[in-house]
């Protein structure tokens, strides 16, 4: 055991002459001890009752940080017992302390949460780079690269700007929101039912008044009934542009006046609209027009709406040729415009992605994908390799039997795909015994492939999770100016700087007392461009 004489030695706080002469424990103990003896001098650092020892050279490697700084750590000085006192993490410190034996590498604790460590690195004063080198360790994403929310800088503009896109900003703002949620749903309501065989006036679902004179069933054959169930599906109740299908003999008038007068497109227009008037009005607030087209959101909300003038122009100018053709030799023009149009109406489902503006789960959600990215593509590439060595393997398990369901391998490869899934629709299975055990292969490796990235994929979902909501509970707004913090009102009433304030209330402070701890709560920055 070391003697107490020793130990007096090491603390940092004095320095005994020849006659043992105790200096002046309020000067700096680097100072004090003067020479070339500060590099080997040693001083006690106290972590919540947990003493460690090191020397100062050590900590002198990083001078611009708490501890490597004389002026800044003597603020934690303990002249009663000559050592530093830092009410702090305690297994936290052993990942600093080493931090500075190793020269930079940072190492968190595997015992220690990633935001309570985190908020040591912000205490310590270890530097934005370490913090963002560490963060990239932890995989985690840049700090302030989506906290970051740029404000216009004009009032209006700015005013704008969060009735559209901050709902939790205010009450009006929360309304706007309401109703923007209520016209989505409405819209996918009205995509799903516009499909049902009642509302397709196809013949087959009911009454058809008001959608137009169209062919009974028993007047036509089967396959150009078939060709008007399928023309249903791409527009509004049922109208294809042009006319009602093959034969028909209605006028244009009536046709015309059936599809701009069917609900369903009434009901679509409605939402359109609101749709486009909200997006003109956040692209004329937005503080950054190329930032907005790169929004995957605003992204959405184009694609969401460009279907129904597509269809609307292509409807337009199908009824304008026919009234000026006679419909003579339009069939194999309409019949391709039908396919494009199907094609494009399909497009509309996405709206669905415009929910994820309102919801926080959607949107952590994304960026769980997102940062998982990694880990999927290795799932991909396994399920790939998977479905080609056993949908080859059952190929030829099965090849001698004559009643055998997989004909090939390209056949083989839906199998694969649901037996490694664990799905197993039943439509296609060996009954071979050699195809049985590989099938039974095929679900065991199934299941360990999938297994392999869900526990990377859930911890992502968790820190997502975890930081949204303690933004909730902690994080606040925050105007500033060019990119720079406001001054504290605290400061200006005294006719002081910010930073001259903090200096002065720091000067203010007895040295011998530890500054009193403030939460690093990460904050989402509003900053004005």
């Amino acid at each position: 055991m070391r003697s107490e004489k020793s130990l007096t030695l090491a603390a940092p706080g004095e320095d005994r002459g020849p006659e043992g002469e105790q200096q002046d424990a309020g000067e700096f103990p680097e100072a004090a001890g003067g020479g070339g003896c500060c590099s080997s001098e040693r001083l006690v650092i106290n972590i919540s009752g947990l003493r460690f020892e090191t020397q100062l050279r050590t900590l002198s490697l990083f001078p611009d940080t708490l501890l490597g700084d004389p002026g800044r750590r003597v603020r934690f000085f303990d002249p009663l017992r000559n050592e530093y006192f830092f009410d702090r993490n305690r297994p936290s410190f052993d990942a600093i302390l080493y931090y500075y034996q190793s020269g930079g590498r940072l190492r968190r604790p595997v015992n220690v949460p990633l935001d309570i460590f985190m908020e040591e690195i912000r205490f310590y004063q270890l530097g934005d780079e370490a913090l963002a080198a560490f963060r990239e360790d932890e995989g985690c994403l840049p700090e302030g690269g989506e906290d970051e929310k740029p404000l216009p800088s004009q009032p209006f503009q700015r005013q704008v700007w969060l009735l559209f896109e901050y709902p939790e900003s205010s009450g009006p703002a929360r309304g706007i929101a309401i109703v923007s949620v209520l016209v989505i749903l409405i819209s996918i309501v009205i995509f799903c039912l516009e499909t049902l065989p009642q509302f397709r006036a196809d013949g087959r679902g009911g009454s058809n008044e008001g959608s137009g004179t169209r062919l009974s069933p028993a007047s036509r054959g089967s396959h150009e009934e078939e060709e008007e169930d399928e023309d249903s599906y791409a527009f509004p109740g049922g109208i294809p542009p042009g006319g009602v299908g093959t034969g028909a003999t209605s006028s244009f008038s009536t046709l015309g006046g059936s599809f701009f007068t069917d609900p369903f497109f009434l009901v679509e227009t409605l939402c359109i609209v609101w749709f486009t008037f909200e997006l003109l009005v956040r692209f004329s607030a937005c503080p950054s027009k190329a930032a907005f087209f790169r929004n995957i959101m605003n992204i959405i909300d184009l694609v969401a709406i460009f279907p129904y003038f597509i269809t609307l122009g292509t409807e337009l100018v199908q009824r304008h040729e026919q009234s000026v053709s006679g419909g003579s030799g339009q069939n194999g023009q309409q019949a391709m415009s039908l396919a494009i149009l199907r094609v494009i109406r399909l497009v509309r489902v996405f709206r669905i992605f415009k929910l994820s503006r309102h919801s926080k789960g959607l949107q952590i959600l994304g960026k769980t994908l997102q940062a998982s990215m990694r880990e999927l593509g290795l799932l991909i590439f396994f399920l790939f390799i998977g479905v080609i060595l056993f949908s080859s393997a059952v190929y030829f398990a099965e090849a001698d039997d004559d009643d055998s369901l997989f004909p090939s391998i390209p056949d083989a490869f839906w199998w694969a795909v649901v037996t490694m899934t664990t799905v197993g629709y039943g439509d296609m299975y060996p009954m071979t015994v050699g195809g049985k055990i590989v099938g039974s292969l095929c679900a065991i490796a199934g299941v360990l492939t999938i297994a392999l990235p869900v526990p990377v994929i859930v911890s992502n979902f968790n820190y997502f999770y975890h930081r949204e909501t303690e933004q909730e509970e902690q994080g606040q707004y925050t105007h500033v100016t060019c990119g720079q913090p406001t001054p504290d009102l605290k400061a200006t009433d005294n006719g002081l700087g910010k930073p001259d304030f903090s200096e002065a209330s720091r000067e203010r402070r007895p040295s011998y007392l530890p500054t009193p701890h403030r939460a690093y709560a990460e904050k989402r920055m509003l900053t004005e461009v």
